[in-house]
């Protein structure tokens, strides 16, 4: 009786969660924004989403392959499935507790192979540091190629900051002494915690030594090359399934290379800015891709097709995730069931 509890609340709170994490982000939209998705799924040929789709999870199944190689120079053999499972666990987590993604992965590896919280972790976060770079670089070469529209761009989002109301007036001096007070107090606390606190100072510890080793891992892996050239695919698709996203409209079928790379990099930073990029990474990508475009009849800043785009790509994203993240989050094996964990002699 207990198992068959445990069966069906497996199926049923991924499923919640999903549902909820839907009405969750829909329930964040103003009454323009709901209208300007659904006249925008009205014109989209959404087969160039599905295909979108399709890019961006095969940039997760190479994203499991290339995790594997850090922990397995750590002396882990960790199956596929469970290192897919626990990536996609993690997208879903990440979802519905902000910055919690990397965390849970971590755990739900733990769950289903065995390795250590703070290996896992380590590798994790030694794979973002990669990322990063990877994220700059591309930002990098953006920016170099087209530095001559660097004050278009400051023009527009400043443009865009203040048709949003945000401005910088007294207010904001006085919650940068709340928020650097804020940063103060915290550390303190924590380095108190840690001081009186050797279980805390021990975790703090273990959790340094993962990250250290998670990084030696990516210098001394011995597929090396592997890793690379998973690195390069996984960024391959990213750019990839975005830019297929562009043909889903007429209109911005014809936006150049320049555009696509420009938006990418501010759609990244929405993502950053905002949990799941609700409002902000519509808005981001629609801003940059209008400057690539003919102005907008009627004046304004961002051009109703350009942010129609922007929110058929965050809203396959979205979705690809919480379906895909739910299902990994119900299939993940515990450990003993699943496909276990063994030391592998790698030096």
């Amino acid at each position: 009786m207990k198992r068959a509890v445990i069966s069906v609340l497996k199926i049923l709170i991924p499923l919640t969660l999903g549902i909820w994490l839907i009405y969750y982000f829909y329930d964040q939209l103003s009454k323009q924004q709901r209208e300007e998705l659904f006249t925008a799924f009205q014109q989209a040929n959404l087969w160039w989403f599905l295909l979108a789709a399709l890019l961006s999870w095969f940039s997760h199944l190479s994203r499991a392959w290339r995790w594997r190689y850090l922990i397995e120079h750590m002396g882990y053999n960790v199956g596929f499935w469970n290192a897919y499972n626990a990536t996609m666990s993690g997208y879903f987590m990440n979802l519905l507790i902000p910055r919690a993604g990397e965390a849970s992965r971590a755990v739900m590896l733990y769950r289903a192979e065995g390795v250590p919280f703070e290996k896992g972790f380590g590798t994790i976060l030694a794979e973002r540091t990669v990322d990063l770079i990877m994220l700059l670089a591309i930002a990098g070469i953006t920016l170099a190629l087209q530095w001559d529209k660097l004050g278009l761009f400051q023009e527009r989002i400043t443009a865009f900051r203040a048709e949003q109301n945000i401005t910088e007036d007294a207010g904001p001096n006085y919650w940068w002494f709340v928020i650097i007070g804020a940063i103060l107090i915290g550390a303190v606390t924590v380095m108190y915690l840690i001081y009186t606190r050797p279980e805390l100072r021990a975790r703090l510890m273990d959790g340094i030594r993962g990250f250290i080793s998670g990084l030696r891992s990516v210098l001394e892996t011995k597929h090396r090359s592997a890793f690379i050239l998973h690195t390069i695919l996984i960024w391959s698709l990213y750019v990839a399934m975005f830019w297929v996203g562009f043909f889903a409209l007429s209109t911005t079928a014809t936006v150049p290379a320049a555009g696509v790379f420009a938006s990418f990099i501010a759609g990244s930073i929405g993502i950053i800015l905002v949990q799941g990029g609700v409002g902000v990474y519509p808005a981001f990508v629609g801003l940059i891709v209008s400057i690539y475009m003919p102005m907008p009849e009627g004046g304004g800043l961002i051009r109703p097709d350009a942010l129609a785009m922007g929110w058929l790509l965050w809203l396959s994203q979205t979705l690809l995730v919480i379906i895909l993240g739910g299902i990994s989050l119900f299939l993940i094996s515990p450990k003993g069931n699943g496909e276990g964990v063994k030391r592998s002699q790698v030096n």
